[in-house]
């Protein structure tokens, strides 16, 4: 993969992990990070190689939301140059959101305003004990607008509208218990925790794990009726149909290793 100003990236047994690298504005993000983001998930959804992807940050926090430099930019905006500026946040969530591959939060550090969209587009979230998250915005005057889509999806209308409107902070626990993190582990279990998740992850049809996250994306809220029946009946014939369906199914019958762990 690319080397990017904000980013470290590496890539190992299937895995690429892309972790903010600026831990001296506690990871917020401007211009630049959101294009090295957009960019690096791009790149890494369409890399054959690549099984699964971690969002990782270096330093104490995970991500503060918008820096402060970027923000003071912002203030002498027009209104179509904050409309242009928004949609490339918009579009850096929605590329990590729809990345054909599944994606990992591995959250070492408080998380607030934008950095919480980054998380909620994510698949899977796993925090360490004592991180903080906190939707800010409305302390500045502001609303938690564009990362709101992923936001509402992982913690629900009655949770998001609470912390949209006090901007109160909220523990890991919290986010646990509402649904924006599926793990919260000690901060020396982290690593270990998020590696355990990408090796059943990477152990799975690389074809069967992106249609099961398409699959969830697309039949979340629908009605049950005949057309979803339809829907989801000719998915499973689809995929029963495939390669890798076929090769899973022998491979089981025939107790071996399927072709992808080969």
């Amino acid at each position: 993969m690319d080397t990017y100003d904000s980013l470290e990236i590496s890539v190992a047994d299937k895995v690429a992990t892309i972790t903010l690298n600026r831990p001296d504005v506690r990871n917020a993000f401007n211009e630049t990070a959101i294009a090295d983001l957009t960019m690096a998930f791009d790149e890494a959804g369409q890399d054959a190689d690549i099984r699964a992807i971690v969002l990782a940050a270096n330093g104490p926090a995970f991500c503060a939301g918008a820096d402060l430099n970027w923000m003071k930019k912002m203030a002498g905006y027009s209104f179509d140059e904050n409309e242009a500026d928004a949609l490339r946040l918009a579009d850096m969530l929605r590329t990590i959101y729809f990345s054909p591959k599944p994606v990992v939060a591995k959250v070492q550090g408080d998380c607030y305003a934008g950095g919480m969209g980054l998380v909620a587009a994510c698949d899977i979230v796993v925090a360490s004990e004592g991180v903080n998250f906190c939707l800010s915005e409305v302390k500045l005057g502001l609303i938690p607008a564009t990362i709101s889509p992923y936001v509402i999806k992982a913690m629900g209308d009655q949770a998001s509208r609470r912390y949209f409107l006090t901007a109160e902070r909220f523990d890991a626990s919290c986010a646990k218990r509402l649904g924006l993190a599926h793990e919260v582990v000690p901060a020396e279990e982290l690593d270990a925790t998020v590696a355990g998740i990408v090796k059943a992850l990477v152990n799975n049809s690389p074809n069967a794990v992106r249609e099961a996250k398409k699959l969830v994306r697309d039949i979340a809220g629908l009605p049950i009726d005949d057309v979803l029946l339809a829907d989801t009946a000719g998915r499973i014939a689809h995929i029963r149909a495939s390669a890798e369906g076929r090769e899973g199914v022998a491979s089981f019958l025939e107790k071996r290793k399927p072709s992808w762990l080969e």
